[in-house]
């Protein structure tokens, strides 16, 4: 099976690439610009045409959440125009698209993981774009899969685990905001969970549950929970360390507004796929080790 992925620097796209060493019958090519620009929407359809997929994750995306409450027209040009072009393309190739969105298309209120039903309402642009994006692809493909996650890391790219490991080889203690809790996940984990997906559709030409799901690690913690756990693997393993400190959200004041609660219920995902991400923390500990070596 021939899988393409949308932009090739991105943790998902580095994580496919990954992962699918190895695995019989799975191609994974990326695909970025220039032959692939989100913000050149007249590239999507020929590149995509160009590398004869037989389903493509769009993965692709703006994920700058603060510098988006600056640049709301590149943040929904990107996670929404180029999201729905990825999509019309798709639809025209007649293949199945996995898009990727984010637990920012909710407001962080609820009480309890949030389920693929629960009304969205995002406090940001950038989750604001990235729910656009999820309409757009839904208007132009019915055989689509709507992929939210949260928290994302991985050995590649910028995220908060590699974040936590250098600061901790600057200083003796960080301050983490405790009071905003969600399931990390590896990137690793999605790029693993995607190719499962792969192989049901192609061995199911019939598959009928297309829509939302949500794919998160296992387990559920604060930022400075995570925060720790990063810091005392990396410990154990001969890596950096450093002492934190718990604050709230107040006393550490960004741009764009983040949801208090992250939490995504993936019982659907594993009801129809027979998989679940694994615990947090066992994910995050090869992560880090990966990272150290």
């Amino acid at each position: 099976m021939r899988i393409v992925v949308t932009g090739r620097e991105g943790q998902v796209a580095r994580s496919l690439l990954e992962v699918a060493q190895g695995r019989p019958g799975m191609e994974v090519i990326a695909i970025g610009r220039p032959e692939l620009d989100l913000l050149r929407p007249d590239t999507v359809a020929e590149a995509l045409e160009a590398s004869r997929p037989d389903l493509v994750v769009s993965a692709a995306a703006y994920t700058a959440v603060d510098q988006a409450e600056d640049e709301p027209e590149t943040a929904f040009a990107v996670n929404a125009v180029g999201a729905g072009k990825i999509a019309e393309a798709t639809a025209r190739l007649g293949i199945p698209i996995i898009h990727v969105s984010t637990d920012y298309v909710f407001d962080g209120k609820a009480e309890r993981p949030y389920v693929e039903t629960d009304p969205t309402a995002p406090c940001s642009v950038y989750g604001a774009s990235k729910l656009a994006g999820e309409q757009a692809v839904i208007a132009a493909n019915p055989r689509h899969l709507i992929l939210r996650t949260a928290w994302v890391y991985s050995p590649f790219g910028k995220n908060f685990v590699k974040t936590m490991l250098r600061l901790a080889g600057d200083r003796d203690e960080i301050a983490v905001v405790a009071d905003q809790w969600g399931n990390p996940t590896s990137a690793l984990d999605i790029a693993d969970a995607i190719l499962r997906v792969a192989s049901v559709l192609e061995g199911n030409k019939d598959f009928a549950s297309f829509g939302a799901y949500h794919l998160a690690g296992t387990g559920e913690t604060s930022w400075s929970g995570f925060a720790r756990h990063i810091l005392d693997t990396s410990r154990v393993s001969g890596g950096p360390w450093a002492r934190v400190r718990d604050i709230a959200t107040m006393d550490y004041p960004t741009k764009a507004r983040r949801p208090a609660s992250s939490r995504l219920s993936t019982a659907k995902f594993a009801g129809v796929f027979g998989a679940a991400a694994p615990g947090w923390r066992d994910s995050m500990e090869r992560v880090v080790r990966y990272i150290l070596s």
